[in-house]
C-alpha cells in the first residue's frame, strides 16, 4: 500500500499540499501519478485520460506551482472545449489555490459578459481558462496578451477539434512563445489530434490511463438521492432495512471516515474506521473483529480498502460519490464475491449528479434511483425479523421450562397473544422502532378529500412561515414517498390542510405524527370533511 506515489512525493508548496488535503484527495489518481513528475519536469506531455480521472488536477497542480504571483500578466492558459468545462476547471483551480490567494485564475467563455472579462483582464490575471472562439475574441481585440506564456493546456483536445476549433486552436498557439511547455489530454487519440501533437509540442511524453474493467455481475448497483446532512439518518434506515452481516461505508477523505464512524457508533452500531494513517497493528485488530464477526460496519477509505480482503461483505455504501470513476469500481467490487450476491448503494447530493453520469458512461452501468427507506419500512422489516427468530426459537423447543414460568406468574390474568405483544414492544422499543400497522387497518372516514385521497389537518400555517414546498419536503423526506404522489395543499393562518393518496395514509399518518415541519410539531390529524 505504501509502496504507491503519495502527493508528498511530488515536493509541492505547503500551500498546494494543504489545498489537495482540504478537498479530500487521499493520494494521486493513476493519471495524476503518471502526468505530475513529467510536467513538474519541464516536458511537454500527451496525455490519453477521460473526464472522471482526476485530469484537470493532473495539469492544475504543477500549472500553479510554476506559476509567479509578483507578474501580474498571463503565464499559463487552458483551451477547453466548451463554457461549463471552463467554469469546471476554474473552480478546480480555485480550490487548488485557496491558500495562493494571490494567484487570479479568469474564465473566458462566450455566453458571459465580455465587460466583466475585460475588467479582470485588464487588472491582470496569472491564468486564462477559455474556449478557443472566446480567446480569439479578445486576442482580435488585444485585450489579452500571450507573450508571457510558459505553459499551455489543450484539455479535452478531440472534442475541439470535432467542434471545428482546429484553426482557432493554432492561430492561438502561434500566438505563445516557442519555447512553452505544451500539455495535450484527449479522451481518444485519432489521427488529427497526433498531427497537431506532432507541429505543436516537443518530443512529447505519451502517457494513457484505461479503467478497470467494470467486472461485479453479482452486484445489484442503486443510487439514493440525499441531502449531505441528512446522509446519516438515511444510513442508519438503509442498514436497518438491510441488516447486512458485514457492510463497508466509503468516505472520501480520512477526516470524515472518522468522524462518520464516531457518529455510527454513537448510534449503537458495531463500526470501526478504517483510513490509511492507521498502523499496520490497528488495521490488523479492525480486520480481525471484522472476520470475527465482532464489527458489522467497517467505514473506510479508497486507500484503506486495498488491504480488505474478506468474501462476506454483502452491501457496499458510498457515502460520498467517489473522486474517480475507477475508485467506484473498486469500491463495489468489495461485494458479490465467491459467487455471493451483493449490494452498492451511493448517496448523491445534488451537487454529484455529473459524477454520478460519469460514473455510469464510463463503466458502462445504468444505475437505478430507489426511494429513501421510510420508517415504517425498518419497523416492518424489524417485526419480520424478530417474528422469524421466534419461530425459529419454537422450531429449537427446549421452552417447557419458560411456558411454566409464564403459566405460574401471570395466574391466568394474561392472554398469550398479550405476553407476545409486550415483548416485541420491549423488543422494538430497545431500537427506537414505532410499530407500524397495516395501512388497510386504519379507516380513514370521509375526510373531505378527492376519490382516492385521505385529507389531513397540519397544526402549521402561514404564521409559521410553511409553504407548501416545507410539507411536501417533509412528508416526501420522511415517509418515501414521492413528492408528486402528495396532492392538493391549502395553507392557512395557523393551520394547513394536506391531501396523500389512500394506500399511503396510515403510513404518512403514523410517521409524520412525531415529526415536524419548520421545527413546529405537525400536530397531524385526518380532516373532519371539508368545512374550511
Amino acid at each position: 500500500m505504501n509502496s504507491r506515489i503519495q502527493f508528498s512525493d511530488f515536493n509541492l508548496s505547503k500551500e498546494v499540499g494543504k489545498a489537495i488535503e482540504d478537498m479530500g484527495f487521499e493520494e494521486p489518481s493513476p493519471i495524476q501519478a503518471l502526468a505530475i513528475p513529467l510536467i513538474q519536469a519541464g516536458r511537454d506531455v500527451t496525455a490519453q485520460a477521460q473526464t472522471g480521472t482526476g485530469k484537470t488536477a493532473a495539469f492544475g497542480i504543477p500549472v500553479i506551482e510554476k506559476i509567479d504571483p509578483s507578474k501580474r500578466v498571463v503565464q499559463a492558459i487552458v483551451l477547453c472545449p466548451t463554457r461549463e468545462l471552463a467554469i469546471q476547471i476554474a473552480e478546480e483551480f480555485s480550490n487548488l489555490l485557496a491558500h495562493l490567494p494571490r494567484i487570479v485564475v479568469l474564465p473566458v467563455y462566450g455566453g458571459q459578459p465580455i465587460d466583466r472579462q475585460l475588467r479582470a483582464l485588464h487588472h491582470g490575471v496569472h491564468i486564462v481558462i477559455g474556449t478557443p472562439g472566446r480567446v480569439m475574441d479578445h486576442l482580435e481585440r488585444r485585450t489579452l496578451a500571450l507573450s508571457d506564456v510558459a505553459t499551455v493546456v489543450l484539455d479535452e483536445a478531440d472534442q475541439m477539434l470535432d467542434m471545428g476549433f482546429r484553426d482557432d486552436i493554432e492561430f492561438i498557439l502561434k500566438k505563445i512563445p516557442q519555447n512553452r511547455q505544451t500539455l495535450l489530454f484527449s479522451a481518444t487519440m485519432p489521427q488529427p489530434i497526433i498531427d497537431i501533437s506532432k507541429r505543436f509540442q516537443n518530443k512529447p511524453e505519451f502517457v494513457r490511463v484505461q479503467y478497470a474493467e467494470l467486472t461485479v455481475p453479482q452486484t445489484e448497483q442503486s443510487y439514493i438521492e440525499v441531502k449531505d446532512r441528512e446522509k446519516l439518518d438515511v444510513l442508519c434506515r438503509v442498514i436497518d432495512l438491510s441488516d447486512p452481516q458485514l457492510a463497508i461505508i466509503f468516505c472520501n477523505t480520512k477526516r470524515r471516515a472518522e468522524e462518520l464512524a464516531g457518529k455510527v457508533k454513537a448510534r449503537g452500531y458495531r463500526a470501526e474506521e478504517l483510513h490509511g494513517d492507521m498502523k499496520q497493528s490497528q488495521r490488523d485488530r479492525v480486520m480481525g473483529g471484522f472476520r470475527k464477526g465482532q464489527i458489522d460496519i467497517l467505514v473506510a477509505t479508497d486507500v484503506a480498502a486495498r488491504g480488505i480482503d474478506v468474501d462476506d461483505v454483502d452491501m457496499v455504501i458510498n457515502f460520498d460519490v467517489p473522486q474517480d470513476v475507477e475508485y467506484y469500481v473498486h469500491r463495489i467490487g468489495r461485494t458479490g464475491r465467491a459467487g455471493k450476491s451483493g449490494k452498492a448503494i451511493t448517496f448523491v447530493a445534488p451537487r454529484d449528479f455529473t459524477k454520478l453520469r460519469e460514473i455510469e458512461h464510463y463503466a458502462k452501468v445504468k444505475i437505478a434511483k430507489i426511494p429513501i427507506p421510510s420508517q415504517s419500512d425498518v419497523a416492518k422489516t424489524r417485526t419480520l425479523v424478530m417474528l422469524e427468530k421466534v419461530r425459529e426459537t419454537i422450531r429449537d423447543g427446549g421452552l417447557e421450562a419458560y411456558t411454566r414460568i409464564i403459566e405460574n406468574e401471570t395466574e391466568g390474568d394474561l392472554t398469550s397473544v398479550e405476553i407476545a405483544a409486550a415483548l416485541l414492544k420491549l423488543q422494538m422499543e430497545q431500537g427506537s422502532v414505532e410499530p407500524v400497522e397495516k395501512r388497510d387497518e386504519i379507516a380513514f372516514e370521509d375526510t373531505g378529500a378527492e376519490v382516492g385521497m385521505v385529507r389531513f389537518f397540519l397544526g402549521v400555517g402561514r404564521e409559521h412561515k410553511v409553504q407548501p414546498k416545507d410539507i411536501v419536503g417533509a412528508i416526501a423526506g420522511e415517509t418515501g414517498i414521492p413528492g408528486k404522489a402528495i396532492g392538493a395543499i391549502r395553507i392557512l393562518d395557523t393551520y394547513s390542510f394536506v391531501e396523500i393518496p389512500k394506500e399511503h395514509a396510515s403510513e404518512v399518518y403514523t410517521i409524520m405524527k412525531e415529526r415536524t415541519i419548520r421545527n413546529q410539531p405537525t400536530k397531524i390529524e385526518p380532516a373532519q370533511g371539508r368545512r374550511a
